[in-house]
């Protein structure tokens, strides 16, 4: 008799196969059968009407510090993810030096916004080395999965101190040392090592990470690691400032280490026909027989502004800094005075803090035309003609007046602002990036930018809107908007043992209404650790969430169950190399 049997489901098995009507059968956390009619199970579920997937494998989130004080990875655990990998852009907590802990929180902080005081209460550093930093992560109890990577910026830290946060370039002693480090950190069960190179990044105070200047030598040099180990990715978030320069050490390396190697790629507003140059550019090097792929999101990244968020259109104005240690009630009431508003009307956004900004946070300065209501259900493919711009010229208003009026109206208003991946104001972008083969699904960032952008919710975003609800261009099949984030990425990184829905696989499963799938507006909560707060994002429509066969979400509830395991790279078959 079967653990447990979900009966007569639509069952889109992850391959990317045509969905089919049948049975799943359970047995001891594994799948023991699909499709047909099943022999009885202890448990039987009614699946019929509704979908059966693989669990999500989110390979973008920044859980690096929540996986350690949060059990259940919540929000990305409410939209059906099982399998979340973290280590993303370069930063991380480990190795670290007694030291450097608090220079690790603030580039976390500045980087993916996550506060430092929360960082500071919720992580107990029992830790030193990376392979310390696994086993810590092992002793804690979740109801997902967990996988990491090694960072390059703790690790340029750890090896080159202070000379790492000045930007000196590597000496070879320390190129040695950091592949060295790179490999123990892979052989104890790293996914790969991952980098930035970006003006988007910076430290709390402006300054660009110790990563931003790091050259070909030093990438290249810490990177044959993964040829070494014969496991792992390579992975950069870059601004390409010199195009061909990139494209031709990573293309050395890939086809050096015959290992993947992939970076972030987004449409964006200063240059929109980046994206095209460099997908053509990731065909040309697998022509030579390079494994490089661009990591793509399957809708723009776009920032939540409001009262007590990171970040809005008038916190960049001296009056309003004024406000930043009250209450979000406090601060709506004090903005309502209209003496204050007229004073900050009247004001320009500080220069000094507008450069502090990531180069595409930039335009909320001016960019008014970028700026939309965000209501609830959320849409993030509005049209020109709702743009805060727009409703001002059809009012007769300054648009920073209508912002500013919207916001201070009533609670829970925000203004949604797509920084990439809507130049051309639709997601045909996005679209292409998508069927292309040469692209890999990524950037939920779950976890990270804690009071500007929640992206979880990505998984269910790509079934809702694309396979369902998208009015502005053609949707996508639900068989590719499931391959793309199951066995696409497990495969990717070498989760083999997951990802479809096929004998002796893990048992993570998703059960879903498909009709009533239905993301909500992001809300800030207050619940990390410190009194930190944070967007969360919910969702209607997933009946159940199964990891390694125990139901871990019944009907947007948690069971309690916590079969979750931290996964290490090379422990499922994959054999390493000797360096």
């Amino acid at each position: 008799m079967h653990d447990i049997v979900i009966r007569g489901g639509t069952i889109i098995d992850g391959t990317g196969s045509a969905a089919f009507t049948g049975d799943v059968a359970i047995a001891d956390g594994r799948i023991a059968a699909v499709g047909d009619k099943q022999g009885p199970g202890r448990r039987e579920i009614d699946a019929t009407g509704l979908l059966v997937t693989p669990g999500w494998v989110d390979v973008h989130t920044h859980y690096d510090g929540q996986a350690m004080w949060d059990p259940l990875l919540a929000p990305s655990c409410w939209h059906g993810v099982t399998t979340t990998m973290f280590g993303n852009c370069g930063v991380g907590f480990a190795p670290v030096k007694t030291h450097h802990r608090g220079a690790l929180m603030d580039l976390m902080e500045g980087v993916e916004e996550i506060p430092n005081p929360v960082l500071a209460a919720g992580l107990d550093w029992d830790w030193e080395s990376f392979p310390d930093f696994l086993d810590a992560l092992e002793r804690k109890p979740h109801a997902i999965d967990v996988a990491a990577q090694i960072a390059h910026l703790p690790l340029r830290v750890y090896v080159m101190g202070d000379r790492a946060v000045r930007l000196e370039p590597a000496t070879p002693d320390d190129i040695a040392e950091m592949r060295r480090l790179t490999i123990e950190a892979l052989r104890a069960g790293a996914f790969g090592f991952t980098t930035s190179r970006t003006d988007s990044h910076k430290t709390p105070v402006g300054d660009m990470v110790p990563s931003r200047n790091a050259d070909a030598d030093e990438l290249v040099g810490i990177g044959s690691a993964i040829g070494a180990v014969g496991a792992g990715a390579f992975g950069m978030n870059s601004d390409f400032d010199d195009e061909a320069y990139e494209l031709a050490w990573m293309t050395k390396l890939a086809k050096a280490t015959g290992r993947p190697v992939w970076f972030l790629l987004t449409d964006r507003y200063d240059d929109p026909e980046r994206w095209r140059r460099l997908l053509a550019a990731v065909h040309a090097a697998r022509a030579e027989g390079a494994s490089l792929t661009a990591q793509i999101a399957g809708r723009p990244i776009g920032v939540m502004m409001g009262i007590g968020t990171a970040l809005n259109p008038f916190t960049l104005r001296p009056s309003y800094r004024g406000l930043d240690q009250l209450s979000i009630a406090e601060q709506r009431a004090r903005l309502r005075d209209p003496a204050l508003r007229r004073r900050i009307l009247a004001e320009q956004p500080s220069p000094a803090e507008v450069s502090k900004l990531a180069q595409f946070r930039q335009l909320v300065a001016t960019g008014w035309d970028k700026f939309f209501i965000m209501r609830d259900p959320p849409d993030y493919e509005p049209t020109r003609e709702t743009s805060i711009a727009a409703i001002a010229a059809r009012e007769g208003r300054k648009p920073d007046e209508v912002a500013y009026d919207y916001l201070t109206e009533a609670d829970n208003r925000y203004l949604y602002f797509p920084t990439v991946n809507y130049a051309h104001g639709d997601h045909e972008p996005i679209r292409e990036m998508l069927t292309d083969p040469g692209t890999l699904l990524g950037l939920s960032d779950g976890g990270a930018h804690c009071t500007s952008i929640v992206d979880a919710g990505m998984p269910s975003f790509m079934l809702a809107h694309w396979g369902r609800d998208r009015h502005r261009g053609p949707t996508l099949p639900l068989e590719l908007l499931v391959k793309r984030q199951t066995s696409e990425t497990a495969a990717f990184f070498r989760f083999t043992d997951r990802g479809r829905l096929a004998p002796g696989l893990r048992a993570d499963i998703n059960l879903i209404d498909f009709e009533r799938l239905r993301l909500h507006q992001p809300e800030l909560v207050h619940d990390m650790p410190a009194g930190g707060r944070r967007f969360i994002q919910r969702v209607d429509g997933y009946e159940a969430t199964f990891v390694a066969g125990q139901a871990i979400f019944e009907r947007g509830q948690a069971t309690g169950a916590m079969p979750g395991r931290l996964v290490r790279a090379g422990r499922d078959g994959q054999a390493l190399r000797a360096a």
